[in-house]
């Protein structure tokens, strides 16, 4: 791919932005960076690639820029904004960064998309393959962005990657060697037009893909099942409630590997560390990985013993008063505040609420009557969940974080549970699902140190 001399606009200069950039720079690229953000947030990121020939437009998006681009390269963060769409309909070829740097990028790429599950499934791949000696890397949304191993990359490497639908929206070649579809729910119709054009967006994974590669979806997530007789490469299945032909499932309390030469057992649920039903499906999507790359079972039984899980999803922060606080920030869609609701087998104050992505707050309803003991409501999506929640368990209102901890403290009994996991996007109060985290386990430690000052 020639972008030697092209004008190429990058939307967005967080961690992917700043990567293209210095990329696109070597390559001769023209390259403009628009960013709705101030410049002096930068600090000098951006005078050192001033310094190289890019050029910044920061504190708006301008129409012109965009329409006079060859290419335009959004970051996977970047809003869905009218003047990237005008531009499109006018002409101008939009390529996401995973598309750039699979033009370039030497080694096998492991694909990990959908609704949830993607960061604790890449980051668990990625521990089995690099404990067993493989060459892995951890890139895309949870690790470092694809285009910055290019200039090292090399035919033995292999890149899990995790992919959004932003990313798979705009590819034309991307190809992974092994994919992974985990599951689907309705999430991001903030950014797509709707559930179909988000699902297609996710589909996009499987287009480049030949019969030499492999597929791997859940069995029991009927429209990801659905795909297995539609898609070019070969399909291997996971499942917690139905034996599968090739690939993985639970059988009496085992996670058991099948294939053409037949069945072997890979270890207990019980030896998983991380809580929750839905882990087991990512722990058989992390093994099937490791297993189409030649990892033994006796190292991915010791990797995945071992793995205690990731910061902000189901992530234990204190014990006050008998009372748990339990932080899943990440958990920013219904789907996965359920399976978080799930996970847990005490009563629970619940904190919920942020910006929405068009998500139907009704399908909380059945698990929030099992589990929850209240809920306290936070965001600008507050007012929504209440209305689909209805009068189905008592609530109260927080105008912040702060507030919504002390709340649920005070809602809860000793041996109940205080849980973040807001169903929404950060956006609303804090910069990202990790400085939402953050604050929340803030909250609690200065929660606690109140509770011993009053004790004292």
């Amino acid at each position: 791919m020639e972008i030697a001399g092209k004008k190429i606009v990058i939307v967005g200069f967080g961690k992917t932005g700043q990567a293209l950039a210095a990329f696109l720079v070597r390559r001769k690229a023209r390259v403009m960076v628009s960013e709705i953000r101030r410049e002096a947030e930068f600090g000098s990121k951006t005078q050192k690639l001033r310094e190289k020939g890019v050029s910044f437009e920061t504190g708006k998006h301008r129409a012109r820029t965009f329409l006079s681009a060859d290419i335009i390269i959004p970051s996977p963060g970047a809003a869905a904004l009218p003047q990237l769409e005008a531009a499109e309909k006018a002409g101008v070829r939009v390529l996401s960064e995973i598309e750039l740097a699979s033009r370039f990028l030497k080694g096998r790429i492991v694909g990990i998309t959908g609704t949830n599950g993607k960061s604790t499934t890449a980051t668990l791949a990625h521990k089995i393959l690099k404990e067993a000696g493989r060459k892995a890397h951890l890139a895309g949304n949870i690790g470092t962005p694809l285009i910055s191993f290019v200039d090292k990359s090399r035919d033995d490497h292999i890149y899990v990657t995790e992919i959004s639908s932003f990313q798979l929206e705009h590819i034309e070649r991307f190809k992974a060697d092994i994919s992974a579809l985990l599951n689907i729910s309705l999430n991001h119709l903030d950014w797509h037009a709707s559930f179909e054009e988000y699902f297609d967006a996710k589909k996009g994974i499987f287009r480049n893909q030949t019969a030499d590669d492999l597929a791997i979806l859940n069995s029991d997530d009927r429209l990801v099942r659905g795909l297995a007789k539609t898609i070019r490469p070969k399909v291997h299945l996971f499942s917690r409630k139905a034996e599968v032909e090739r690939g993985a499932y639970l059988r009496k309390g085992w996670i058991i590997l099948k294939d053409e030469a037949g069945e072997k057992r890979l270890m207990k649920t019980a030896e998983i560390r991380l809580p929750g039903f839905h882990n087991q499906e990512n722990v058989m999507a992390a093994a099937l990985i490791g297993k189409a790359l030649g990892v033994n079972p006796r190292s991915m039984r010791a990797s995945i013993r071992s793995f205690p899980g990731l910061e902000h999803r189901l992530e234990k922060v204190l014990t006050i008063g008998g009372v748990l606080f339990i932080n899943d920030s990440k958990a920013t869609t219904v789907e996965a505040t359920i399976k978080a609701l799930q996970s847990l087998d005490r009563r629970i104050v619940l904190i919920l609420g942020g910006r929405d992505k068009g998500a139907d707050f009704r399908l909380l309803r059945g698990q929030v009557r099992k589990s929850v003991k209240k809920v306290i409501l936070l965001g600008e999506a507050r007012e929504k969940i209440a209305a689909a929640l209805g009068k189905l368990v008592p609530m109260a209102e927080a105008q912040s974080l702060r507030q919504a901890v002390r709340l649920a403290y005070a809602a809860a009994s000793r041996g109940e549970v205080v849980l973040l996991a807001p169903a929404c996007t950060s956006f609303d109060m804090f910069r990202n699902f990790e400085a939402r985290g953050q604050a929340f386990k803030r909250e609690v430690g200065k929660l606690a140190e109140s509770v011993r000052g009053r004790k004292a």
